[in-house]
């Protein structure tokens, strides 16, 4: 698999795209969703993943869908595993049918 771009955490577009553009803090934003305010500034600190609970609750405030979400979640786990099992993996014959 090529890195052609980074892995971007979902924590950075939430943080950069959503909370600094309009002024909302993570424990605003956590109020408002119903969760706890250290489960929002985890999301956009890096260092927690994006859930499905938070990512229902993301969607409805945001007025995005859930797939959002869990696709920035999961393009990013994706990334990680990739960097990180890349020597497995390579070692990986393809099948091939007879």
């Amino acid at each position: 698999m090529t890195d052609i771009l980074p892995p971007v955490h979902p924590g950075e577009i939430l943080r950069e795209e959503y909370l600094l553009p309009l002024s909302l803090s993570a424990g605003s934003l956590a109020k408002k969703l119903g969760v706890p305010r250290t489960r929002i500034e985890r999301i956009a600190k890096e260092t927690a993943p994006v859930t499905t609970d938070t990512a229902l609750r993301l969607a409805k405030f945001f007025a995005t869908s859930p797939e959002f979400w869990m696709n920035l979640q999961a393009s990013y786990d994706l990334k990680i595993s990739a960097r990180e099992l890349r020597a497995d993996i390579d070692r990986i014959q393809r099948y091939e049918a007879a």
